[in-house]
């Protein structure tokens, strides 16, 4: 597995999900229960990872979207 976006965004992250989706590639999230555990929002980056063969391929298909700082 590898990372290929972190964001505390979830509309992004949602945007995220439907790019992979329409391109095929199999993406797994990380964080995401953890980062709303305290109920003020996303306090952790939610990590967003693909299989190490996607990685190249999603990352082209993300390079538009800003990284949150």
């Amino acid at each position: 597995m590898e990372e290929v976006f972190r964001t505390n965004d979830p509309v992004k992250l949602s945007y995220i999900r439907h790019l992979m989706a329409e391109a095929g590639i199999e993406v797994y999230i990380l964080d995401e229960h953890t980062a709303y555990i305290d109920g003020r929002g996303p306090m952790v980056p939610i990590r967003v990872v693909v299989h190490e063969d996607d990685a190249d391929r999603a990352r082209l298909e993300l390079k538009d979207l800003d990284q949150d700082g």
